[in-house]
């Protein structure tokens, strides 16, 4: 697992076409006895889906997304888990209450980033792999974007099985 790819591919998508590729994420290693889950959609319609207890391992997501050319160079992203605008697309982990535990402190988001894979890793046809720190600085589930300060080089990474 972690190979990278160059980033000099030209896009393979058509502007007008889509194409669906399936990405993954990897929480290593979260506090024992919370709850997350994928959000997918958007404001207070929004559902939690592969909702997992975390134990002493790591959690696994598993989802797809629309990829179709952007107004940039790089890919833009779409569909039902893509979070925020062109050129700053992402993705929720729901934390705790957030996905819908009762009884816990816990109460966040994770964001993991789309800007980042380029037309190469798109265009791989290979499941790509987000590896996150399940655990913040305060001992607690990592949230938002706090966890990219302690790896800024973080990127997604060909699955390579």
């Amino acid at each position: 697992m972690g190979k990278r790819v160059p980033q000099t591919s030209k896009p393979k998508v058509a502007k007008e076409a889509r194409a669906e590729i399936a990405l993954r994420i990897v929480l290593q290693q979260p506090p024992a006895g919370v709850d997350f889950g994928l959000q997918k959609g958007r404001g207070s319609g929004y559902e939690v889906v592969q909702k997992q207890r975390s134990t002493d391992g790591d959690l696994k997501f598993d989802f797809a997304v629309t990829v179709k050319a952007g107004k940039e160079v790089l890919p833009d992203f779409a569909g039902p888990f893509v979070q925020g605008p062109a050129g700053e697309r992402f993705v929720y982990l729901d934390i705790g209450t957030c996905a819908g535990q009762e009884n816990t402190p816990w109460s966040r988001r994770l964001k993991i980033p789309l800007s980042g894979i380029t037309w190469d890793l798109a265009n791989s046809h290979d499941t790509l792999i987000a590896l996150i720190p399940g655990t913040g600085t305060d001992g607690g589930p990592s949230c938002a974007y706090a966890w990219r300060k302690r790896n800024p080089s973080w990127q997604w990474q060909l699955d390579g099985r």
